[in-house]
Formats: structure tokens, C-alpha cells, sequence
């Protein structure tokens, strides 16, 4: 099968195209023909040497696709051949076919097509397991989502405004600042212009945000302290400002606030498929109701991958990247 290959780890231009040996299945695995495959900023991480796949996972980039059952192991239930899905995954998605636990793998909505069903595993399971499954979302309370305009963030404000919270976002351009107050963001913020936790603390009265997703890490962890509602949950996610900050106690104790810091690549077989468990059964009837959608930017072949992958680092993108095989 063809395959993006990473000829040692650095920039883009260590990725290429190279022939592997196809899949085989274990007897509760699926081999699926990948027909996308989502781009993450954890794949450009891995490209650079800094995020290893876990143990056993494949070595090839790639947390989520698309496409056709080919084959089915010994013992799963509920595949077929030919059946349409999508896939959460520990690595292994740039490429042609991918196997995958069967916990992992969804039916696609319905009315969605297959290609765009390849933005939803990644910024949906992350999205539903630490918005509402960590930190309890309710209707009524205010969601602060960072990053509004990348694919979890476009996500992330959808559901928070299908589940009846106020969503606020911070964002880098007036372009999506437009974007996102049209998937719903009550306030949209650019960081670049605006102090953004003093237009938080405005445009909630003093009241500050109930529960905050955060990309940030470090950069941002002082001011997102600040910035929680009492009893406020603020969830970790990534750290693309640094991994090491200073931790304001007493404040957080005087917001009786929580930190969470998750991840999903290392979870369990088994505890993923709890989250796409939940996933199928809340937000795929959402999505076939149109009330929440994927938001593809764009589309690049498998052999573009350097393309794809200087879109996520330009930041341009509003909302998700893609490969076609």
C-alpha cells in the first residue's frame, strides 16, 4: 500500500510517499480502505520527532479516517465488508488502509459523505470527552473555547451552542472572528488586538467562564485562572505555549476551580470506545439533524501532505485539513 513515509523527523520536507506491507487484522480488528484522513497538530508534532505513537501503534502519521471496511477479523461483530465508516486512531491513518480495533471504528452520519466524515473521530471524541464527559458542561453556563476557528475549536463551540451554553472564543484574525460568530460563538475574541481574559471578565459581567478548553498550556494558564467562574473547570488539552507555568493557588482555591490536563492517543482501546460510544449516540444525531457539521477548509492528496501539513502551521485553516487517498 502507498504511504506517507518520514525520512528521519524535521520539516516538511522530510515527508514522502513509500510502499508498505498492507495490514492484517486481528481476529477483533478491521482493515479499512482509507478513502481521508484528518491532519492534527499532533501529526505535525510526531513529524518533528517530539510525539512518538504508543507502544504496538503504527509508526506511520495519522489519527483519524475515513472509508470501506476490507476486512474483518476472526471474531467482530457488527462489520462487513464493503460497510462505510470512520476512525479514531493510535496512528497509521496516512495511508491507503489502516487496522483499526473495532471499539474504535463508527458508522458514518447520515447525509454525510465519507470524505468529510474524516473531520469528526479526533475533534469530536476529544471535544465530547473533555468538554462533557471531564468537565460537565450544563445548559446555561458559559464555555471559553481557545482556538475557536481550528477543527476542535469549530467543534468545540458548535456542541457547546447545541447543548444551550454561552460560547465565547479566542481567535487570531477578524476572519475568524467572523467565522466563528457564525457557528454560533456568543463573543469572539482576537488576542492579537484585546486583552482577552479583561474582555472575558466584561462580556461576563465579573462572573467569568464555567469551563475553558485550553490548547495553550503554559502561555495562557495564568489568565485562564483568573478568568473561571466559581466552581469553574478549566481542561488542558495541549500546550503549544509551554508546558511549564506559575500556578496562582490562591486564586484558584478562591474560585474553588479545577485544572484538568487529558489526552487521547494513550487512552485504552477500551476507554476509547467508551467516548465513541457516547460520541455515536449524542452527537451523530446532531449532525443528522444539521444542527452541528464538520467544517473541511480543505482537501489535499495523499502525495500533497507537505501542503497539508504548511496549512496547519501557517494557521490559516478555518476549521479542518484533509487527505485524500
Amino acid at each position: 500500500m502507498r504511504a506517507v513515509v518520514c525520512n528521519g523527523a524535521g520539516g516538511i520536507d522530510v515527508l514522502g510517499i513509500g510502499e508498505l506491507p498492507d495490514p492484517e487484522p486481528a481476529v477483533d480488528e478491521v482493515v479499512i480502505d482509507v478513502v481521508a484522513a484528518g491532519v492534527n497538530r499532533a501529526d505535525l508534532l510526531q513529524r518533528q520527532g517530539f510525539y512518538p505513537p504508543p507502544p504496538g501503534a503504527p509508526g506511520t502519521i495519522g489519527l483519524e479516517v475515513s472509508g470501506r471496511i476490507a476486512e474483518v477479523g476472526a471474531e467482530v461483530e457488527g462489520w462487513s465488508v464493503g460497510d462505510e465508516c470512520c476512525a479514531l486512531l493510535a496512528g497509521g491513518g496516512y495511508a491507503e488502509k489502516v487496522v483499526v480495533p473495532t471499539p474504535q471504528v463508527m458508522p458514518v452520519p447520515d447525509g454525510l459523505d465519507l470524505v468529510s466524515a474524516a473531520a469528526l473521530p479526533e475533534v469530536v471524541a476529544t471535544v465530547w470527552s473533555n468538554i462533557f464527559m471531564t468537565a460537565h458542561l450544563k445548559a446555561g453556563e458559559t464555555l471559553l473555547v481557545h482556538g475557536g476557528s481550528s477543527g476542535i475549536g469549530s467543534m468545540a463551540i458548535q456542541l457547546g451552542v447545541a447543548h444551550g451554553a454561552r460560547v465565547l472564543t479566542t481567535v487570531g484574525s477578524k476572519e475568524k472572528m467572523e467565522f466563528c460568530t457564525r457557528l454560533g460563538a456568543d463573543v469572539a475574541i482576537n488576542y492579537k488586538e484585546a486583552e482577552w481574559a479583561s474582555v472575558v471578565k466584561e462580556a461576563t459581567k465579573g462572573a467569568g467562564a464555567d469551563v475553558i478548553l485550553d490548547i495553550m498550556g503554559a502561555k495562557y494558564l495564568s489568565d485562564n485562572v483568573k478568568t473561571l467562574a466559581f466552581d469553574g473547570r478549566l481542561v488542558v488539552i495541549g500546550m503549544q505555549g509551554g508546558a511549564t507555568g506559575e500556578l496562582d493557588l490562591g486564586r484558584l482555591m478562591s474560585r474553588r476551580g479545577s485544572i484538568i490536563a487529558t489526552g487521547l492517543r494513550f487512552r485504552s482501546v477500551e476507554d476509547k470506545g467508551r467516548i465513541l460510544a457516547e460520541v455515536v449516540g449524542h452527537v451523530w444525531p446532531l449532525i443528522e439533524a444539521k444542527k452541528v457539521l464538520p467544517v473541511v477548509h480543505s482537501t489535499f492528496p495523499l502525495a500533497e501532505v507537505a501542503k497539508a501539513h504548511e496549512t496547519l502551521e501557517r494557521s490559516t485553516q478555518l476549521g479542518k485539513v484533509l487527505l485524500t487517498t
